[in-house]
């Protein structure tokens, strides 16, 4: 397995391992439900260096982007970034990402970790505008600090004002007396916060030890992968390799707000998605919430009354924040409006659940 730079910090802190995405990952320290409640009261830092970062450079940059991603790059400007995904051109996805403008002429594209060979392979096969692409995933790493609290924590270190930083922007400069780091008003919580970007080089472990340090007034914690899973899924993100796959379109998910289909945008199928947003999709990802007693797990069966599958749950988990079960699942269209009765297969048992709008809980 390979492991992160912070690898040391976390088998200090007697941080539970798993394997990720062919990474020894911490996969909790303290508890999921300590760690959840910490980032959505406080603050929390996460290991996220197993994720994937890629440069596209020169002039045909721009171009390839906006042939291989959804969104509109024409939309960006220096230090703005945007989520959007790979359409696979079979009526799926590659991989949803965040692409990051740091001139007309260079981007960065932070990808998931069980996509980069894939993606790099994507992107490469597509490339036909002469951009000049770069596989750095290996050399760089990343830090999230997120919760309500995480601006005053990095503020402690940095002279950047952090606090006027729209949600999406990104600076790279100085924090922790280190130079070069990459600064984002980004996160995958809903909690706010940022993601700190910086060479393997740059002595990533002393800015661990000075976020630690700045943060322990706040009480700042370390947070790992099974409570990240349950902070994202309160708000509704989706999860590549389960909400999101190369058999699910953009549309289908839910992500016709990333999917930008104007004239001029020479996207990957362009045509299929813009009748998919015409037409409507057979099935849709709804979120759920459980009415009675139960924890929907992937794969479990979604049912209607008389107890035939109408589709699948993709995530599910117990909120620690609602106290309640919550999911998302593909369901046919017609059973997917808000407060729509459904029944999830838990143990051969037909629990009531209802359609729910997400996120699930509010965004801080």
């Amino acid at each position: 397995m390979k492991k992160t730079v912070f690898n040391p910090k976390h088998h200090a802190l007697g941080a539970r391992m798993v394997e990720f995405a062919g990474f020894e990952m911490p996969v909790e320290y303290s508890g999921v439900l300590s760690e959840h409640m910490t980032v959505r009261n406080a603050a929390g830092i996460f290991d996220v260096s197993h994720m994937g970062e890629i440069w596209v450079k020169g002039r045909g940059a721009p171009d390839l982007l906006q042939k291989v991603s959804s969104n509109d790059v024409e939309s960006l400007f220096p230090g703005k970034a945007q989520y959007s995904c790979f359409p696979n051109g079979n009526g799926g996805i590659v991989d949803d990402l965040i692409v990051h403008q740091f001139d007309l002429e260079k981007y960065l594209l932070v990808v998931n970790a069980a996509n980069i060979q894939k993606d790099w392979e994507w992107l490469n096969a597509n490339n036909n505008t002469g951009a000049v692409l770069e596989n750095a995933s290996d050399r760089i790493c990343q830090l999230a600090v997120q919760g309500p609290l995480a601006t005053a924590i990095l503020q402690k270190l940095t002279g950047y004002d952090l606090g006027t930083m729209e949600s999406f922007t990104f600076i790279t400069g100085e924090i922790g007396n280190l130079r070069d780091v990459i600064i984002a008003a980004t996160g995958y919580t809903g909690a706010g916060g940022f993601e700190l970007y910086l060479d393997n080089n740059n002595r990533p472990l002393h800015l661990w030890d000075e976020i630690m340090e700045a943060g322990k007034e706040y009480g700042l914690k370390p947070v790992g992968l099974a409570a990240r899973d349950t902070l994202r899924l309160e708000m509704g993100y989706c999860l590549y390799g389960n909400d999101i796959n190369d058999t699910t379109s953009p549309i289908e998910a839910g992500l016709g707000w990333i999917t930008k289909l104007r004239d001029g945008k020479d996207l990957i199928e362009k045509e299929v998605l813009q009748q998919q947003k015409r037409d409507g999709t057979k099935q849709k990802l709804v979120g759920f919430e459980m009415v009675d007693r139960g924890i929907p797990r992937q794969h479990y069966e979604i049912l209607d009354a008389e107890g035939s599958c109408i589709g699948n749950v993709t995530s599910g988990t117990m909120s620690p924040v609602l106290n309640k079960g919550i999911g998302m699942g593909y369901v046919a269209a017609q059973w997917s409006k808000p407060g729509t009765q459904l029944y999830i297969s838990i143990r051969n048992k037909m629990l009531e659940a209802r359609v729910a709008k997400t996120p699930f809980v509010s965004e801080t």
